[in-house]
């Protein structure tokens, strides 16, 4: 089943002609979540994406406004569309009342249910926990409390192989203790161990944003082995020491960071307006971490799950 990552805006702060600010969806099994919601942010929704009403949450990493201008509005015009299914937000504290507050004065009624969950400061937590995907926060380094994301699909039992527990007349009440891990022991004693009775499931997928930070080893434990990880990459290393000030991350550094990590894939982005050609950034972050990618307004990623040997 499809997990896919669709980029909406990598600008920094301030857009520019072709880069809106910040802004992704994670479509994972058809249900769509939002990272992030710059201003501009339900214009490239609806330029990248279709069914916008299939928004189940919204996660907002933190209260600079290039992370959350666009929401009031995003959450009106899904009113405005006649939304009637809820929708969570999930977010730092205070982010309730910025948005009920412009919804009161607009005289906004919404026909549908908003919820807001608010992050707690400092700490990494499930905050969203369904049947077969769950998110999870990372303290990031920024001048305000922040949060970085990771979706992770949840771990899925092993198939049975029929054809061997067929031909042992295994019995089906049998088959979900196997699956959980369990050996089966013959009428005559023989032990039928449970790798010889399944075929291993794919190993779940993983996806980390890292929104405005800067450098930090203390986020590594988080993001250790996941199949792709978004880190910032607002400044060129010949500005490291603005990064630091500004509470940024260099190319290198988020190279850095990847490999530390041991992550599959490094995708950058939220690059300052200075850079017209972020490629610059992607030729430095390259000097440290090999699979590392460009981030730009409209890309989608596709997370394929690892093919198993039926053997």
């Amino acid at each position: 089943m499809g997990f896919s990552i669709t980029i909406l805006g990598c600008s920094s702060a301030i857009p520019t002609v072709d880069r809106n600010p910040s802004g992704q969806v994670i479509n994972f099994k058809d249900r769509l979540y939002l990272i992030d919601c710059a201003e501009g942010t339900q214009l490239q929704l609806r330029r990248y994406m279709s069914r916008i009403q299939r928004l189940q949450a919204i996660f907002i990493s933190h209260l600079h406004g290039d992370h959350f201008f666009g929401l009031v509005g995003l959450i009106s015009t899904l009113n405005l569309l006649g939304r009637k299914k809820e929708l969570h937000v999930y977010g730092p504290e205070g982010l309730e009342e910025i948005v009920m507050l412009q919804l009161t004065y607009s005289q906004t009624q919404l026909v549908y249910p908003l919820f807001f969950h608010a992050t707690t400061p400092g700490i990494s937590e499930v905050i969203c926990d369904e049947d077969d995907f769950e998110v999870v926060t990372i303290p990031l380094d920024h001048r305000i409390p922040t949060h970085g994301f990771v979706f992770r699909e949840k771990r899925v039992l092993p198939k049975i192989r029929k054809e061997v527990v067929f031909s042992e007349t295994i019995p089906y009440t049998e088959y979900q203790r196997i699956k959980e891990g369990d050996d089966y022991i013959m009428e005559d004693g023989t032990i039928l161990p449970h790798e010889s009775l399944t075929i291993p499931a794919a190993p779940p997928r993983s996806y980390a944003y890292c929104s405005d930070t800067r450098y930090t080893e203390t986020i590594i434990p988080f993001i250790k082995d996941v199949d792709l990880l978004y880190h910032e990459t607002t400044f060129l290393k010949d500005l490291t020491e603005q990064a630091d000030l500004k509470f940024h991350s260099t190319a290198e550094q988020a190279a850095t960071i990847a490999k530390l990590a041991d992550v599959k894939k490094l995708l950058i982005g939220h690059y300052s307006a200075r850079y017209d050609e972020p490629e610059k950034l992607l030729d430095e972050a390259l000097q440290v971490f090999k699979e590392t990618y460009l981030s730009y307004d409209g890309l989608t990623i596709n997370i394929e799950k690892e093919k198993t040997v039926n053997a």
